[in-house]
């Protein structure tokens, strides 16, 4: 009922994750990134302990690779999750169990790993990495909606998908956007789009915000000062 994307901007070292659903709330079940160290997406029929496991697997220095294979060894019913991981460095890892539901599939590229399962067919995957391979002069999160995007055109889920989510984490200890579609009959794609275009020119005012507060931008809301 998923596809997603784990990715890792070279120049800056962000991590991100994007992904959609027909389920709701996706993002919040799904979705894990830590600054330096890396992002785990976890679907399928999903268990969401297994994100904030691998993360800690590869803070602890282990490639992707071999924190999957740690995954796989402590999981409870692995063969129903379908796992994709990218480390400090870019190395990523994917794994779909064989209860993994419907045509699935994943592919990985340079900084980049997709996956996505009841799809519409299996070239979504590559056309997401293709896509967001091809925008490397962009920023992270403007890649990984470009990625989206051409996950969607490439036929995206069998069915119409309803929730949607962007999770990108920089230097600081919170993710610099964390934006979420929980539910919506229309195109969760599209509105995460407005969103993330909404949130941009403001997200990194919001990390000078919490460390230097006194030399932060005003809020521009009224009554600020």
């Amino acid at each position: 009922m998923t596809f997603s994307l784990v990715a890792r901007c070279a120049k800056t070292g962000m991590f991100g994750m994007a992904v959609s659903s027909s389920s709701p709330a996706v993002a919040a079940r799904c979705a894990h990134a830590r600054a330096g160290a890396g992002a785990v997406g976890t679907q399928n029929i999903t268990d969401p302990t297994l994100g904030p496991k691998g993360l800690d697997l590869l803070a602890s220095g282990l490639s992707a690779d071999q924190a999957l294979s740690q995954l796989q060894s402590l999981a409870a019913h692995v063969e129903y999750r379908q796992l994709i991981l990218i480390d400090a460095q870019g190395g990523t890892a994917v794994f779909s169990g064989k209860y993994t539901l419907g045509t699935h599939a994943s592919a990985q590229g340079t900084d980049v790993a997709a996956a996505g399962n009841l799809l519409s067919g299996p070239g979504v995957p590559a056309a997401i990495v293709k896509a967001f391979e091809a925008t490397a002069d962009r920023d992270l999160g403007d890649r990984l909606m470009a990625a989206m995007r051409a996950g969607v055109e490439a036929g995206g889920e069998a069915g119409p998908v309803h929730s949607a989510g962007m999770l990108i984490v920089d230097r600081v200890a919170w993710p610099i956007a964390d934006l979420r579609v929980d539910w919506t009959e229309g195109d969760p794609i599209a509105e995460l789009d407005a969103l993330w275009r909404l949130w941009k020119p403001q997200m990194h005012d919001y990390v000078a915000r919490a460390l230097e507060p006194s030399k932060a931008p005003a809020y521009g809301v009224p009554g600020d000062p």
